[in-house]
């Protein structure tokens, strides 16, 4: 079978194209879901879907979905995907360069006249990235299943439900259990992304082969203390509810600086004041973290800390603290088998390292019914989620060709298991 071919060029246009489709009145390369400029980066990609030859879908969760038929009908499909939506203020490679490497090996699958065995699946996942609905991989997590009907009546700041949102980008809410995939309904999910981070660069490495996905828990901490005037009430006869969070934020710090079996991370991103004036002693403020880990025990560790810091503080300052959790997604390991096809891929095309993902992913969700596996390529000072965010189109074009050559690699690996009855598909890999 033929080697996928390095198409700089080509992917460079794809990437500057979508990166013009963004909100130009908001900060970098802004797309976020469920806007006019998503909409339209959408009807962008489904075209070139189509000029592939693709048959192209809308799911129930409203995420992009391109088929290409394979020769063996009784063999489940093998997924590549990504996402298109953008944090505030994002890059132009985050997510996106996943999307277009899945396009981009299909057009050199119809140039070098190759029919895969499996079904070959292209996905643009709607609304990976944190959402104003208080929680990300929306698109994944619909295509498992696993968005219930309270995440569906989460609103947003204007009062518009997620299921709302789901149909505007033409999902069918009603729909979500109905299609759900199940286990065994693929056979193998494949993504290429940008690391996010500095490890491929400082070790002088081309392409990373990922190891793990970090689990991600998110919770939303209530403080309701007392609001007062500022100039009148003396300080050991205040309630100040924004003294409690920071000093919780700070514990939160503290307890994420542990040692634990494997690293963490612990992070508050939003806090909320009121009343927010200069002259008022804060009566209520509500802020979110998140806490990472390739462990989920540590998380329950982490938490058991964070609990007794809580009771421990409400008692000491005399508010009230309650605690929410928005989200939470399981760690992800990837199976052995799965790394050493991509290794094995991705060898020949340079210097290789293993490595575990500090950022979450569609395919957090995807492994809920499947085997998984990722590809990443350098990023430039280990910027990502900003506007300097960097990757140079030929590391992109490299990790493009590692996609495709594993892709040829488990096609052809996965349909010769089922031929010769070493492993039952469609049951994945393992």
């Amino acid at each position: 079978m033929g080697m996928f071919e390095q198409n700089k060029e080509g992917i460079k246009q794809d990437i500057l194209t979508l990166s013009t489709m963004v909100d130009k009145a908001a900060p970098g390369y802004t797309r976020r879901p469920f806007t006019k400029w998503y909409a339209e980066s959408r009807e962008w990609l489904k075209k070139e879907m189509e000029n592939c030859g693709l048959d192209v879908h809308i799911d129930a969760a409203s995420n992009l979905v391109g088929r290409r038929e394979g020769t063996n009908p009784d063999l489940s499909p093998i997924m590549i995907g990504s996402h298109t939506d953008s944090v505030v203020g994002g890059g132009r490679f985050d997510g996106v360069i996943g999307v277009v490497a899945g396009i981009e090996i299909v057009r050199q699958l119809n140039e070098q006249n190759i029919q895969l065995a499996h079904p070959l699946l292209v996905v643009d996942f709607t609304a990976e990235e944190a959402s104003e609905f208080g929680i990300s991989t929306i698109g994944s997590r619909g295509m498992v299943g696993d968005l219930t009907e309270e995440d569906l009546g989460r609103k947003d700041a204007d009062g518009c439900t997620l299921r709302e949102a789901l149909e505007f980008a033409g999902g069918r809410p009603e729909k979500i259990e109905r299609e759900a995939l199940k286990a065994g309904d693929l056979s193998l999910y494949l993504e290429l992304h940008i690391e996010q981070g500095p490890v491929l660069e400082q070790n002088e490495k081309v392409l990373g082969v990922v190891t793990g996905i970090v689990g991600i828990q998110r919770y939303e901490v209530i403080v309701e203390g007392q609001a007062n005037h500022a100039g009148t009430t003396p300080m050991n006869m205040r309630y100040d509810a924004l003294t409690a969070a920071a000093a919780l934020v700070l514990k939160l710090e503290e307890i994420s600086n542990l040692s634990y079996a494997e690293q963490v991370v612990g992070t508050v991103g939003r806090l909320s004041v009121k009343p927010n004036g200069p002259n008022i002693v804060p009566g209520r403020v509500v802020f979110e973290f998140e806490i990472r880990s390739l462990d989920k025990d540590v998380f329950v560790q982490m938490m058991e800390r964070f609990e007794k810091e809580m009771e421990r503080i409400q008692q000491q300052r005399g508010v009230s603290i309650t605690t929410n959790q928005l989200s939470h997604s399981d760690p992800v390991v990837v199976e052995e088998e799965v790394l050493t096809g991509i290794e094995k891929s991705c060898q020949p095309l340079g210097a290789t390292m293993f490595l575990p993902s500090g950022a979450g992913h569609d395919g957090m969700q995807i492994a809920e019914v499947a085997p998984v596996g990722m590809i990443f390529v350098p990023s430039q000072d280990g910027k990502s989620h900003c506007p300097e965010e960097w990757t140079d189109y030929g590391q992109v074009a490299k990790g493009i060709q590692a996609l495709g050559n594993t892709l040829l690699h488990f096609d052809q690996e996965l349909s010769s298991k089922r031929r010769t009855g070493r492993r039952k598909e469609p049951s994945g890999l393992s």
